[in-house]
């Protein structure tokens, strides 16, 4: 099954999306997380494509999408979220299901809160919704919500070095040599270009607010009980399994599966993670 690389224009911002499968099999919104793109699910689409339409677009200022200047364009996760919201509907996107993985979560999440109905399923691969997930990995996060000041946005360009990109993708995993050094190193890239860091620093400092809406985002699992399935690298330095578990406090029938791996599960376990998902979406969605 071919893998077609598209641009769509969402007003006036240029969203570059991977799109694979027939429109007429049940639809995956592929949801990426920091600072990754869609790139990480450049070995998962394969292994779905013959059962679901999948669509993986990058967020605005990420990866192939536009990077408008931040006096153009704000941002915030709301206002990604509206971005991907208005992509959704531009690609002729009706009812879907999404794959939320770290950033991708609150965009995902915030898109369900608004179109419930329209969401016919959630994975969620490190996709975070309870303050218990957090790790103290987010403490200089947290110093900078509380003081927004110079010194404390300044101590959070540590998180845009290649080291840490690299301590993304490896900590927790058992043997690094299944770590492709491509996904880190095209990150860097992204990252190294002129003006991401303080896009990245604005979104570090937003992220309070997705904390902030998790009562909410809990409410709406509550209310309308979403199939979820959670697939958790369990040893990921920021999200911790704590957040995966807590999912089943919301939906009592939420699927919980841990993998012996850390934040970017898809580079160690992408066939397990996939042998999990088809099942789970033949039984909520079909095919």
């Amino acid at each position: 099954m071919p893998i077609n690389y598209r641009t769509t224009n969402v007003n006036g911002i240029k969203i570059f999306y991977r799109e694979a499968g027939e429109k007429s099999s049940p639809t995956l919104l592929l949801l990426h997380g920091f600072p990754s793109s869609s790139h990480m699910f450049r070995d998962l689409i394969p292994l779905l494509a013959e059962r679901y339409h999948l669509v993986a677009p990058d967020f605005p200022g990420f990866g192939q999408s536009d990077m408008p200047d931040r006096s153009k364009y704000q941002y915030t996760f709301a206002n990604i979220a509206d971005t991907i919201a208005g992509f959704a509907e531009a690609v002729g996107l009706k009812k879907f299901a999404i794959y939320i993985f770290d950033y991708g979560s609150p965009v995902g999440l915030r898109m369900a809160l608004k179109f419930p109905n329209r969401i016919s399923a959630i994975i969620s691969q490190n996709g975070n919704a309870y303050e218990e997930g957090l790790s103290n990995g987010w403490d200089p996060i947290r110093a900078y919500w509380r003081d927004p000041s110079p010194a404390n946005r300044d101590a959070l360009r540590a998180f845009l070095k290649p080291e840490t990109t690299t301590f993304q993708y490896t900590h927790g995993v058992t043997d690094t040599s299944l770590i492709s050094p491509d996904g880190r190193s095209l990150d860097d890239f992204y990252l190294s270009r002129p003006g991401a860091d303080e896009i990245q620093l604005d979104l570090f400092k937003d992220y309070a607010n997705n904390v902030a809406l998790y009562p909410q985002f809990q409410e709406y699992f509550r209310k309308y009980q979403p199939p979820l399935l959670a697939v958790w690298g369990k040893n990921d330095p920021f999200f911790l399994p704590a957040g995966a578990e807590a999912f089943k406090r919301d939906i009592p029938k939420a699927a919980v599966q841990f993998f012996d791996t850390g934040h970017f599960a898809l580079e160690t376990h992408c066939r397990e993670i996939a042998d999990a998902i088809v099942p789970f979406l033949a039984r909520v969605v079909g095919n």
